[in-house]
């Protein structure tokens, strides 16, 4: 299996190619990833994953469908962002976008909005997460999509959460 670690920093991972736009110890590729087509094959990678890095490039629909295309039938996306209302969406001004909890539908193969790409994902699991404080609110929000659901559209703004994590499938 072939594994892509995007934007991964510091956080250098056995196993994947570590993809960063700086050249840090341990970094296998370097690459700026505003920059398209990124420096891989079509359909190279079994797994992506991206943890807090596709906030601060400046499209969301781009770098999706680089994933799209770099990643293999049925390869395993995992996406960890912060979540819009938490502050931690806000505080780093070197974030360029914002995501919240159905930013990713758009990418679903049967989403009314989706003619605005051609990168195609299944949603696997969809995971609101809270800080340590309120870390009790992670089962009961997660219990299911429609307790995340009403937390999103009625409670969110009360006791913002920290992030959101995403599983997903590349459709082809």
């Amino acid at each position: 299996m072939k594994k892509l670690n995007v934007g991964c920093g510091k956080d250098i991972k056995k196993g994947f190619v570590n993809l960063d736009s700086v050249k840090l110890p341990g970094v296998d590729k370097v690459h700026n990833l505003e920059k398209y087509p990124w420096p891989f094959k079509d359909s190279e990678f079994d797994e992506v994953y991206c943890d807090n890095v596709l906030e601060h490039l400046s499209s969301i629909i781009r770098p999706m469908e680089e994933i799209w295309r770099i990643s293999k039938k049925r390869a395993k996306i995992v996406i960890k962002v912060p979540i819009y209302p938490s502050i931690w969406a806000f505080t780093d001004p070197t974030h360029k976008s914002v995501f919240t909890y159905i930013t990713f539908n758009y990418f679903r193969p049967n989403d009314g909005l989706n003619y605005y790409s051609k990168a195609r994902f299944n949603i696997i699991k969809r995971k609101i997460v809270f800080s340590p404080y309120l870390r009790f609110m992670n089962p009961i929000v997660n219990l299911n999509e429609k307790t995340q659901k009403i937390y999103y559209f009625f409670f969110s703004f009360l006791m913002p959460a920290n992030s959101l994590y995403f599983e997903l499938e590349t459709i082809k």
